[in-house]
């Protein structure tokens, strides 16, 4: 029986895409740059905000000073609009329930800068005792590197053994495969299943109920 699940943020617990995609428009209008679909983002985002940024920014104009000002135009705007459109997705709030009542700790690990990551997770799903709420710092690099991992492994008690992992990304199958952890990947979120499988998803979800039989 596995003790602790680890969740990724963005397209896995929450439906986050409106969101950051309004935001970033909201930056490339202000760079006087073109703006994208908001569809189209679900293939920006991922690597944390720095790398959404420069995705969206045209190759040309792709420079330390543009990238720079075009995420903090970025900040100024998401930092008060990140709940305005995003939601849970449906059967997470009773998926996370019911994994609290079994006894099993509960952890998210995101590539959003750490403020976001925490003002959501209190703003969606405050009832929830999470072990660890794990964003994006400057200090530790972004996932797949396992690092972010390691540090919610040695808070929780837990060893990768003990553990499962819960994502909707290429770069989440590869950071559960760095940390020596299995892995699940979920259907429900912003890239394509051909992408789990590709980067060694153990297990596929397409429902957030599925999660429960890999617990053994």
């Amino acid at each position: 029986m596995k003790k602790l699940v680890i969740f990724d943020l963005d397209g896995t617990l929450l439906n986050t895409i409106a969101d950051l995609g309004t935001a970033a428009n909201y930056a490339m209008t202000r760079m006087g740059f073109p703006t994208h679909s908001l569809d189209d983002y679900r293939f920006k985002v991922g690597n944390g905000i720095t790398k959404l940024i420069e995705r969206a920014l045209p190759p040309e104009n792709r420079d330390e000073a543009t990238l720079e000002c075009a995420r903090k135009f970025f900040l100024d705007y998401y930092g008060t609009h990140n709940t305005d459109m995003s939601r849970p997705y449906p059967g997470i709030p009773e998926l996370l329930s019911t994994l609290t009542d079994i006894g099993v700790k509960t952890a998210v690990a995101s590539n959003k800068y750490h403020e976001a990551t925490s003002r959501l997770i209190g703003h969606f799903f405050p009832e929830v005792p999470w072990v660890a709420v794990e964003g994006h710092r400057p200090d530790r690099p972004t996932k797949p590197s396992p690092q972010i991992v390691e540090a919610i492994l040695r808070i929780a008690g837990a060893d990768p053994g003990q553990t499962l992992y819960v994502g909707d990304s290429g770069v989440d199958m590869d950071t559960a495969r760095n940390a020596g952890i299995e892995s699940v990947g979920v259907t429900w979120g912003f890239r394509p299943e051909s992408e789990l499988r590709d980067h060694g998803a153990a297990h596929i979800a397409t429902d957030p109920r599925e999660l429960l039989r890999y617990l053994q």
